[in-house]
């Protein structure tokens, strides 16, 4: 049988040179073609990178793989990061505020270009996405005013203002992320401020509200670290993830434990709640950073950014887990047999809570049901609060965190075993969105728990003396701890500047213990406020740098792959895998590419020059006869075949590494 070597049908190739440049002007475009490079982020398409990618086409062989896509008259190829690109300072900005387009593009009424023009005003998508967003506010609020009357009333309603907060906080976290740093710093930062100038005013009677929000958003923050857990990867991991989790935790925790009660002058009980907070990471700050090294193929052949993921993950759950043995402890009196029993209770009964309800969700909604997304989501939500609210009833505060990450662990390894992706569940996405309405409120109303004029300067200078000392500690103990797990040295110092960041549990958890003091005037409220203090300023410093320093030094401290091949079937989720880039061995690369300069008589340039076009060569090739395959595989396979499909693809580009290293 003759290969047909054609292009599939409806798809037109114009062979383009490579010297073309980026069209300066909007391009209507009514049928398209895109043509995504091996390298390209995320499945994107040519009008989504940051650099020109025009592929040349030969013979009806292009570069990249085929897609097919329709395009409306207002799809543009601006790209205002374009080296080469000398537009103004202003205009650069208003391309980053108004983002990347999407996957489909949005359709626009006939003037809207002319009226708004690129890029000064935002697409028609995202104008009618704020008109829809403002309208659903407004005809809410309305309903509320109606049944609660004065409470939602403007301007010292309670709900008022806390519906204020939130919107502010959530448009700081917008404004921020323009400058590459967390949107959770902005939202903090908000909070603060409208707080301190008088906008807001959160006094103690929003303590009850703002206890349950947070109980709230903790059910969120746990079930989405189950959710984030690669069950494959954990597994063979599992020694190591282990030994770098809880040790460094551990030291931290026991440092900042130590330090609050000599020189904060706490007792005992408050300064061990400090500290089992404080060692909490928060995954959410460092994954943008991680995606963006990932693209990029920084890290991913040692499964770093998993490694991240998962530690942080179990991190959260440890710090969580221990802060409700320690409050149930604290604020619940009872007998000595009671408190012995605390520890044991939690652990064993949050496990079999997290197993059992776990296994439930293998079986309960059926899995051909229509309505299996939401019964699994509803379920899995109602799980978690049910294990926190209910183990708080109890007096067993440990138990419910622990019960809520294990049902959300469970629960993902049954369902990818019914054919649900790790990556791409519809779990996991809910649980975004619910995170992305909550976290503007828990992190405004947390930065509204910090009043200047109730500030000690003592207190920060000692709370920022506090912190660098757990942190630099912390590092040395991944360093050393880390001895043995396969990482270079510079790997283990990346890891462990990643585990820097401090947000969410923070956030979640630091008011609590001042919810259970009610004497404004004991020593115990003055102790519980040097706890969000400390906790807020926590939230403030190493965010800040731990974000920096992951997007500044990633480059730097990981090593890249040369051939970051892209599967076909990307993943569309944030969570990195080892999956997403094809694994070579780095150590050959640097031997060959030395030996190459010694060959051309120390001219590293010229080494360079040949090895990269020998890899240019070899890999067009390579995409030339993938593309020709592609064209006579059946369309209707199944996933079994896909996979094996992936994996001999894999191993004939690693053949086509070796052929190429043995011509050099």
């Amino acid at each position: 049988m003759e290969r047909n070597n054609s292009p599939p049908p409806n798809i037109t190739i114009t062979p383009v040179s490579e010297e073309s440049e980026t069209p300066k002007r909007r391009v209507s475009i009514v049928e398209g073609n895109e043509i995504i490079r091996p390298d390209s982020p995320k499945g994107k398409g040519i009008l989504h990178l940051h650099s020109p990618i025009v592929e040349s086409a030969s013979y009806g062989i292009i570069h990249g793989i085929y897609k097919t896509h329709s395009y409306s008259s207002t799809d543009n190829q601006y790209l205002a990061t374009n080296k080469n690109d000398n537009r103004s300072w202003w205009y650069k900005f208003c391309v980053k505020c108004r983002g990347e387009d999407e996957d489909i593009p949005s359709w626009e009424p006939r003037n809207w270009p002319k009226f708004c023009p690129y890029p000064f005003f935002p697409t028609y998508r995202q104008f009618s996405r704020i008109i829809c967003l403002v309208l659903i506010g407004l005809l809410s609020w309305c309903a509320i005013y109606s049944i609660v009357g004065e409470t939602a009333a403007p301007p010292h309603g309670k709900l008022f203002q806390l519906i204020l907060i939130s919107i502010c906080a959530y448009l700081g976290g917008c404004l921020t992320s323009l400058t590459t740093l967390p949107a959770l710093i902005g939202m903090l930062f908000t909070g603060l401020f409208i707080q301190n100038v008088g906008i807001v005013n959160l006094d103690d009677s929003f303590a009850e509200v703002a206890n349950k929000i947070r109980h709230g958003a903790l059910v969120i923050i746990l079930i989405r670290a189950g959710l984030d857990l690669d069950p494959k990867a954990l597994w063979r991991l599992k020694f190591i993830v282990v030994k770098l989790s809880l040790f460094p935790w551990l030291v931290e925790a026991v440092i900042c434990s130590i330090s609050s009660r000599f020189f904060l002058g706490m007792t005992w009980d408050f300064s061990i709640l400090l500290g089992s907070i404080i060692a909490a990471v928060a995954p959410a700050v460092v994954v943008p950073c991680l995606f963006r090294l990932r693209t990029k193929g920084y890290g991913v052949t040692k499964g770093i950014p998993t490694l991240i993921i998962a530690v942080a993950s179990i991190d959260d759950a440890t710090s969580i887990a221990a802060f409700g043995i320690i409050k149930s402890i604290m604020f619940i009196h009872s007998s000595v047999t009671s408190l012995i029993l605390q520890g044991p209770v939690s652990i064993f009964g949050g496990f079999g809570f997290g197993i059992f309800f776990g296994y439930l969700l293998r079986y309960v909604p059926e899995r051909n049901d229509k309505f299996l997304v939401p019964f699994r989501v509803l379920m899995l939500l109602a799980a978690g609060m049910a294990a926190i609210y209910f183990s708080e009833h109890l007096g067993y505060g440990g138990a419910g965190p622990l019960g809520a990450v294990v049902a959300a662990f469970v629960s993902l390894v049954f369902w990818t075993r019914q054919g649900w992706s790790i990556e791409e569940n519809p779990a996991s996405t809910a649980f975004g969105i619910f995170w992305m309405i909550v976290e503007p409120v828990l992190f405004g109303i947390t930065g509204a728990q910090m009043r200047f004029d109730e500030l000690h300067g003592v207190v920060v200078l000692i709370g920022i003396g506090i912190l660098i000392l757990g942190v630099i500690l912390r590092i040395f103990t991944t360093l050393i701890t880390g001895i043995g797990c396969g990482l270079n040295l510079k790997e283990k110092l990346f890891c462990a500047i990643a585990w820097m960041p401090k947000a969410t549990v923070q956030a979640a958890l630091a008011p609590i213990a001042l919810s259970h003091i009610t004497d404004s005037t004991s020593k115990e409220y003055s102790y519980a406020k040097k706890i969000i203090t400390v906790c807020i300023l926590s939230i403030m410093i190493t965010t800040t740098i731990g974000a920096a320093l992951v997007t500044l030094l990633g480059s730097k401290l990981l090593r890249k792959t040369k051939f970051a091949v892209e599967p076909e079937a990307w993943r569309r989720s944030h969570r990195p895998s080892v999956r997403d880039i094809s694994i070579i061995d780095e150590d050959e690369e640097e031997e060959e590419d030395s030996e190459g300069i010694r060959k051309n008589g120390g001219s590293g340039d010229t080494a360079k020059e040949e090895d990269n076009g020998g890899n240019n060569r070899a890999f067009e090739n390579r995409q030339e006869s993938m593309i020709k395959d592609s064209l006579e595989t059946p369309t209707n396979v199944s996933s079994g075949n896909d996979e094996k499909g992936q994996m001999e693809e894999d191993t004939k580009l690693k053949d086509v590494r070796k052929e190429e290293v043995e011509s050099n």
